[in-house]
């Protein structure tokens, strides 16, 4: 395996350190990053007359066949330290001489940041997109749920009226948060640090902000050190994919328990579902099982992260080498959890009579009972006891409270009249709960169409 610092040494570095040192098995997925910064640098060098333009035009054109070679598979990536070196190395073999200049004011300590962050850049677009598609989801599903109603939960135990819209409409302003959290991420790294060299810059003559405008950057770094030796942007896009993955795993637990024969709200396409090798009847929601477990794993992932940097003076240390591994996980893992997740979430189908049955049977009209009460003159706090033995005299006979005689409800206050019916009932208590932020129809309109002005200010389309 060749190497580009061999001049100082006089023996060949001991095999395990080899195989130990080597990153190209997994640095070798930046190989367009890294030809890219290599066409932007080079061009900067023919620019500022560091190279001559005829070394220029031939590195540009060198570059560009191996891209092509390797993107068709005539180029095989192997034998290299790492991708850098691969890269150099094809390319002074097709060129000769002009191909040793390239590195000319240059590093591979700046050259593996900006090759990390133009990475970064691609992977933020692809699941930003993701998430706005998974926004748009949720908006469409909403639509058709706005009256679907259900128990509300607290404790997993049925609590008060909602609808299946109004649930969706929670995880959607999480997501929502998340896509935030992304995009302040993005412009916090949108830095380049190619020209920081190896921590002090250069003697050459470079022009940082001419190589910052074809690659895209919204400036360069503004201090060398920092330039080679920042990983913040990894750590925080590595945090935001470790809340978004918990907003997915906790709706994942939703819907694992919906699917589940106890509840019966809700069944997967057998397209995102799988079998057991034993009980034929089984239906698994494995996807959703998957997505909660791996959210562990994007965790795992961060805690590398902050590890392998908390003990490092400045500025570039060979431990950054384990930043990369850690990182490609955390964005695989997340993006393939989106993108599995999104048409699993449109497929299912949602059980609306096990949802109304359910909701008939947890009491949840309690508190609206209660609120009845109070309307009519009683204390809350009254009302609140009150209430609380009807609930006990309905568990004990049996019955729900829309079952309940006038007789019987008087019993336990003269205040209740015939209208207490329509007060309790399911589609009354909705309907009443129009608060904002509340799951009345009208009310989670709102809050549809205010994720869907999100959505239009993202820029996004179906």
């Amino acid at each position: 395996m060749s190497k580009l610092w061999t001049g100082r040494f006089s023996k060949e570095t001991d095999a395990l350190l080899d195989q130990l040192n080597a990153s190209l098995p997994f640095d070798k997925r930046l190989y367009r990053q890294d030809i890219q910064g290599s066409m932007a640098h080079s061009k900067m060098l023919g620019k500022q007359g560091i190279i001559s333009f005829e070394d220029q035009a031939s590195i540009q054109s060198g570059l560009e066949s191996i891209l092509k070679d390797i993107e068709s598979g005539m180029l095989v990536i192997c034998n290299a330290e790492d991708i850098h070196s691969f890269v150099e190395q094809e390319l002074t073999k097709r060129i000769g001489d002009a191909g040793k200049r390239l590195h000319t004011a240059r590093s591979r300590n700046d050259q593996v940041a900006l090759d990390l962050k133009l990475f970064t850049k691609e992977q933020v677009t692809i699941l930003s997109d993701l998430i706005l598609s998974m926004l748009q989801a949720f908006c469409t599903k909403s639509k058709e749920h706005l009256t679907t109603v259900m128990p509300g939960y607290t404790h997993l135990q049925r609590a008060q009226p909602v609808t299946v819209a109004h649930v969706w409409m929670a995880y959607a302003n999480m997501l929502k948060r998340d896509h935030k959290r992304l995009m302040n991420a993005l412009e916090l790294m949108d830095e380049m640090p190619l020209g920081s060299g190896a921590l002090a810059g250069t003697t050459y003559p470079i022009d940082r902000d001419y190589t910052c405008a074809l690659l895209g950057f919204r400036c360069p770094t503004d201090n060398s050190m920092d330039g080679v030796s920042d990983r913040d942007y990894c750590m925080e896009i590595g945090n935001v994919c470790s809340i978004l993955m918990m907003h997915l795993s906790r709706m994942c637990e939703e819907m694992i328990l919906w699917c589940s024969g106890e509840f019966g709200f809700m069944e997967l396409d057998d397209a995102f579902s799988t079998g057991s090798s034993i009980m034929p009847q089984k239906k698994n929601p494995d996807v959703c099982e998957l997505i909660r477990g791996k959210t562990g794993r994007v965790y795992g992932d961060l805690m590398t992260l902050l590890t392998m940097q908390k003990g490092l003076s400045l500025a570039y240390n060979k431990d950054m080498q384990e930043d990369k591994e850690a990182f490609f996980d955390i964005l695989d893992t997340t993006i393939h959890s989106m993108q599995v997740m999104i048409p699993m979430f449109e497929t299912a189908v949602i059980h609306k009579e096990k949802m109304h049955q359910a909701a008939l049977g947890g009491f949840i009209n309690a508190t609206d009972c209660a609120d009845y009460l109070t309307k009519k003159g009683m204390p809350f706090r009254d009302a609140y006891k009150c209430v609380g033995q009807l609930v006990a005299y309905c568990i004990e006979n049996k019955k729900a409270l829309n079952d309940l005689t006038l007789t019987e409800f008087q019993k336990y206050s003269a205040l209740f009249s015939e209208d207490v019916y329509t007060a309790i009932d399911l589609q009354t208590c909705l309907a009443q709960r129009k608060s904002l932020g509340g799951p009345a129809p009208e009310e989670v309109s709102r809050q549809i169409k205010k994720i869907e002005e999100f959505l239009s200010e993202s820029g996004f389309h179906e």
